[in-house]
């Protein structure tokens, strides 16, 4: 039997690239769009309408497939939006908003699709989190923040729900070449701020590592091995040798050596 596949955000980048990937295995997948009429026709699977900050939204989409599949197998929580800005000059509208699609909407997508996967006595929930979540990163400390919080959140759920046969694990990307820069939302570089400077910079070097990223079907691969695998593992990585090191860094450096190796690194 095909497994039925739930993906937030399978409309472009990752989410896609994964959608196409699993669909190509034989995977019955359902992607999700805030806008799904602009791209349905251009996509080898079913995309349906879903705001993950909106739980009316979430519980439709995931009811529809039930209604037409009776089942639901896999939920991949890969909607999210990225932020950039000095902390201190980030609009409190914009930090929430960031929680709200980083946090929220995947702990309500998952909370949605758990009675259908408890009553199958089966399902994996995988979350896409972020490297990023391992570590403060200067200007993007709120992005660093919602997907540490998801990180932390999936651990204690996955301890809870393995009672039920669901299993959940998360996968921390690195820099991939998806338009998530061109999604973002940016605080403006101020021509008065006293971040204009090293922002400015910092932020370009941001871009430029998106944009000469890997190739996110590398990440479906990832995705894909890890369906089937009977025992997920707590939490996986991708990305780049020496974004998946910083991460080893981090954990066997005092941390002023590391905090001014982040420095250096964004020549702050």
């Amino acid at each position: 039997m095909s497994k039925v596949v739930l993906i937030t955000g399978g409309s472009s980048g990752i989410g896609k690239a994964i959608g196409e990937y699993l669909t190509n295995k034989g995977f019955t997948v359902y992607g999700t769009s805030r806008n799904p009429e602009k791209y349905q026709e251009k996509f080898p699977f079913s995309l349906l309408k879903m705001e993950v900050t909106q739980m009316d939204s979430i519980t439709e989409a995931v009811s529809e497939i039930i209604e037409k599949e009776n089942r639901l197998d896999v939920i991949i929580n890969n909607a999210g939006i990225g932020i950039t800005g000095p902390i201190e000059e980030t609009p409190d509208s914009e930090i929430k908003n960031a929680f709200n699609v980083n946090v929220h909407g995947p702990i309500n997508v998952i909370k949605a699709g758990i009675p259908q996967m408890r009553k199958q006595g089966s399902g994996l929930i995988i979350n896409i989190t972020s490297i990023a979540g391992y570590m403060g990163l200067p200007y993007r400390g709120i992005y660093s923040a919602t997907k540490a919080a998801l990180e932390i959140t999936a651990e204690a759920f996955r301890m809870e729900i393995q009672q039920f046969g669901i299993r959940m694990t998360n996968i921390a990307p690195g820099d991939f070449a998806t338009n998530i820069a061109a999604g973002r939302f940016h605080a403006p570089v101020l021509e008065n701020s006293p971040y204009k400077e090293v922002y400015g910079r910092t932020l370009k070097m941001m871009n430029e590592h998106v944009d000469n990223g890997e190739d996110p079907k590398k990440l479906a691969q990832d995705v894909y091995q890890i369906i089937n695998e009977k025992k997920p593992k707590v939490r996986y990585k991708a990305g780049s040798l020496i974004q998946k090191f910083s991460i080893v860094l981090k954990r066997i450096l005092p941390s002023k050596m590391y905090e001014k190796m982040l420095m250096k690194h964004f020549k702050i």
